[in-house]
C-alpha cells in the first residue's frame, strides 16, 4: 500500500499571469517542505504537473529537503496532473454564454474592468476571489452546453483518474510502505478525493473550491483503490495571512 500526499500549488499570480507562484506562494510551499521534514516524512517518489506553478511548488519543497540535508527523489513531470485550462474555457465559452445571458455579460465585463484597474497588483481582491462569472462559465463547460475544442469535463476527469495507473505497484508481500508526493492543483486533487468517496459528478468542484494553497491531502492507494485519510491540511500555515484559496 502506498501513501499519496496530494499537494496543491502555492498561491499563484494574478488573473493575467496565473501560472507562476506569488512571493507568498513560494513561501507557503517552502513552509510545507519544512513541515514534512519536521514530521519525519520521507518520499520514495515525487511527481508534479507540467504547469509552472506546480513545478515551482515542487522545487520549493525539494529545496527545503536539500537545505536540511535530507534525501529527496527526482521530481517526475507528468502533465496528467495539470489543471483544466480555465483560460481556454473563457476564450471559447464566455462569448457564447455572454450572447445568451445578459447577467453573465455584466458580471464578465465587471470582472475584466476590475482586473484592468488593478494594474497587476498581486494584493488586489479581484485576483484572489472566485467571481460569479467564473462559476457560470465553468458550469457551462461542465455541462457541455457549448461547442468547445479543448478537454471536456469527462476527458479531464478521466485523464486525472488514470494517473493511478502510473503509480509504482507494491508487491502484496512487501510490508514496507512508500510515501509518494504529488504536486498538482485544486481540481485534480478534488477528483482523487472524489474517487475515494465515490463522487464522480460536478460535486467535485465543491471540494476543489475548499482547497487551500499549499495544502496536503493524504490518501492510501492499493490496487488502484483510494482511501481518504486527511483532506486539505494546513498546519504549517497557522500564522495569520498565510492561508489562501487563490
Amino acid at each position: 500500500m502506498s501513501t499519496v500526499y496530494l499537494v496543491r500549488h502555492g498561491q499563484a499570480g494574478t488573473r493575467d499571469a496565473y501560472d507562476s507562484l506569488s512571493e507568498l506562494g513560494s513561501r507557503q510551499a517552502r513552509m510545507l517542505g519544512e513541515h514534512f521534514i519536521s514530521q519525519g516524512i520521507r518520499f520514495a517518489s515525487a511527481y508534479a504537473g507540467a504547469l509552472t506553478r506546480q513545478q515551482q511548488t515542487a522545487e520549493q519543497i525539494r529545496a527545503a529537503y536539500a537545505d536540511a540535508g535530507v534525501g529527496f527523489p527526482t521530481v517526475r513531470v507528468d502533465s496528467g496532473w495539470d489543471e483544466f485550462d480555465l483560460g481556454r474555457v473563457y476564450r471559447e465559452i464566455a462569448p457564447l454564454l455572454a450572447a445568451e445571458d445578459p447577467e453573465f455579460l455584466h458580471e464578465y465585463d465587471e470582472m475584466r474592468e476590475q482586473v484592468r484597474v488593478s494594474q497587476g497588483a498581486h494584493g488586489a481582491r479581484i485576483h484572489r476571489r472566485w467571481m460569479p462569472c467564473d462559476t457560470k462559465v465553468v458550469e457551462a463547460w461542465l455541462a457541455g452546453r457549448y461547442p468547445y475544442g479543448g478537454e471536456t469535463w469527462d476527458q479531464f476527469r478521466e485523464r486525472v483518474a488514470s494517473c493511478r495507473l502510473k503509480m509504482p505497484a507494491r508487491q502484496e508481500n512487501e510490508a514496507r510502505q512508500e510515501n509518494i508526493l504529488v504536486v498538482t492543483s485544486a481540481t485534480p486533487l478534488a477528483i482523487w478525493t472524489g474517487l475515494s468517496l465515490e463522487i464522480y459528478d460536478e460535486r467535485i468542484m465543491r471540494l476543489a473550491g475548499a482547497v487551500y494553497n499549499a495544502s496536503y491531502t493524504i490518501l492510501r492507494l492499493r490496487k488502484q483503490q483510494l482511501r481518504l485519510f486527511t483532506f486539505n491540511a494546513v498546519p504549517h500555515l497557522a500564522a495569520p495571512g498565510l492561508c489562501t484559496h487563490r
